[in-house]
């Protein structure tokens, strides 16, 4: 599977969008809609009505990349949080994988400063 750099931001557009959206189209939702910079350091996660198709939009030095998964079964578990939710790579990997983000929560980080 393709994995992403952990410290990538990742942005979830909650509403539906047109399944012919494209590169311009979505980038212009990620500007207008969300109010972020589509060329930041991140990735942007759409999906359809149906919740069967989802969409990757990031910025990569000189060039977008537009990735489409399909499911052929099945629908992914979008979360019914704010208008935007902000994700880590890993939950991304989570919601690709078909896991409700919901139910899994991992470990928070620990920074200690001691040992003893």
């Amino acid at each position: 599977m393709f994995r992403f750099e952990p410290e990538l931001k990742v942005y979830l557009h909650r509403d539906p969008v047109d399944g012919r959206k494209a590169i311009n189209g979505l980038a212009l939702l990620v500007e207008h809609a969300l109010g972020l910079n589509p060329f930041e350091p991140a990735i942007y996660v759409f999906s359809n009505r149906r919740r069967d198709r989802v969409k990757l939009l990031l910025w990569d030095r000189t060039g977008f990349w537009l990735m489409i998964k399909r499911l052929e079964a099945d629908r992914f578990r979008w979360p019914k949080e704010a208008a935007v939710v902000t994700l880590t790579v890993e939950q991304l990997h989570w919601l690709l994988a078909g896991i409700d983000l919901a139910a899994m929560r991992p470990h928070p980080v620990r920074k200690y400063t001691k040992v003893g």
